[in-house]
């Protein structure tokens, strides 16, 4: 089997609005430069291009489009999208190398979500017909499915509110993130809720940003990197988007990716890069991939403290990578969403060799 590894990662600063369009553009720039710079890399050594964003965030068709400008006009590339986290299109990318067309890709996502209402931009992905008019905005779906595990004794306030002053806390050494500092639960659980029984830490905030990645196959990434982050499993699996069909105090479409990627092995993964954007959803996926109490959960700080749609998924496989990159870990998981409350969930695995 074609070997397939992350060689480079690069993001944007995590903030809470940037100037300029709504195109990326301005974020992507400086990530690709980034990369080049790193790897020894010019555009024409890409293979392969694929973006994840979405038009409903940037407010008109087709502007992933607009975004390639931040690659260049000439000479031309073989690129392709999905609307969705960009982590899906490095699936697609990681696909594209398996099939032996191109040898390296570079995977984008970007978004700016401070140009528009985010909770009500994300209620288009609802079911237009039963679940949309009802009104319902992400956070308030998202404090649905909170109450659900708490009234169910799945966990506690105290539980969802160490979360955030874990990944707080573990932000502090990580200068590209948007919220960071030491906390207290007792003075976390003092604050107002938003959506009740979310608080403002229960929730990630609203943040532009871009995030880029290179994956490279075979003697290519060991050109490329001294310590290639190694793809042994990806996959990815959907719940159903009827949210009364489903229990969504658990997620078992995660439990079935995450169970194929890791092979059924979760021991000796040392960093896992979970893309949970509310303190409880953590929660949810630890005991959906079933991961050890050794593993190191978000060392970056993870989606609580700065989460660009769109790229935060892709962030969590480039920042799991890099654990791999500077031997901090041998083997690191990364999980991403999309869809409301877990819907959609993509499960890699990483490891480090010659």
């Amino acid at each position: 089997m074609t070997e397939i590894a992350v060689v480079g990662f690069a993001h944007a600063p995590h903030v809470r609005e940037t100037t300029g369009t709504t195109n990326g553009v301005e974020m992507l720039v400086p990530c690709f430069q980034d990369l080049y710079d790193k790897l020894g890399i010019t555009k024409s050594d890409i293979d392969f291009w694929c973006s994840g964003s979405s038009d409903y965030l940037a407010g008109r068709a087709f502007s992933f489009i607009s975004a390639v400008d931040a690659i260049g006009a000439v000479p031309p590339i073989n690129e392709s999208h999905v609307e969705m986290d960009a982590a899906w299109a490095l699936y697609e990318a990681w696909v594209k190398i398996m099939t032996g067309e191109v040898e390296t890709a570079l995977v984008y996502g970007f978004g700016k979500s401070s140009a528009g209402n985010l909770r009500k931009v994300l209620s288009m992905q609802l079911d237009p017909y039963l679940v949309a008019p009802l009104g319902l905005d992400s956070v308030s779906i998202a404090g649905l499915q909170a109450r659900l595990g708490l009234d169910s004794g799945k966990w506690t306030a105290e539980d969802m509110a160490a979360v955030a002053v874990r990944s707080r806390a573990a932000a502090q050494s990580n200068p590209n993130s948007q919220v960071s500092g030491d906390a207290s639960v007792a003075a976390l659980l003092n604050s107002p809720y938003i959506a009740d029984p979310l608080r403002g830490h229960d929730c990630a905030p609203i943040t532009d940003g871009a995030a880029a990645i290179v994956l490279a196959s075979g003697d290519k990434a060991r050109e490329l990197s001294d310590r290639p982050a190694w793809i042994t499993g990806i996959e990815h699996r959907i719940d159903s988007p009827n949210f009364g069909a489903r229990d969504l105090t658990v997620s078992p479409s995660t439990t079935a990716a995450a169970r194929k990627a890791t092979g059924g092995d979760v021991g000796g993964i040392g960093v896992a890069e979970l893309h949970a954007p509310f303190t409880h959803q953590e929660l949810i996926l630890r005991e959906a991939i079933g991961l050890p109490d050794t593993t190191t959960v978000n060392p970056s700080g993870g989606p609580l403290t700065g989460n660009p749609m769109f790229a935060a998924g892709l962030e969590r496989i480039g920042y799991a990578a890099r654990a791999i990159f500077d031997g901090s870990a041998e083997r690191t998981l990364a999980h991403a969403t999309s869809g409301a409350v877990l819907q959609q969930n993509l499960v890699a695995v990483m490891e480090g060799r010659n």
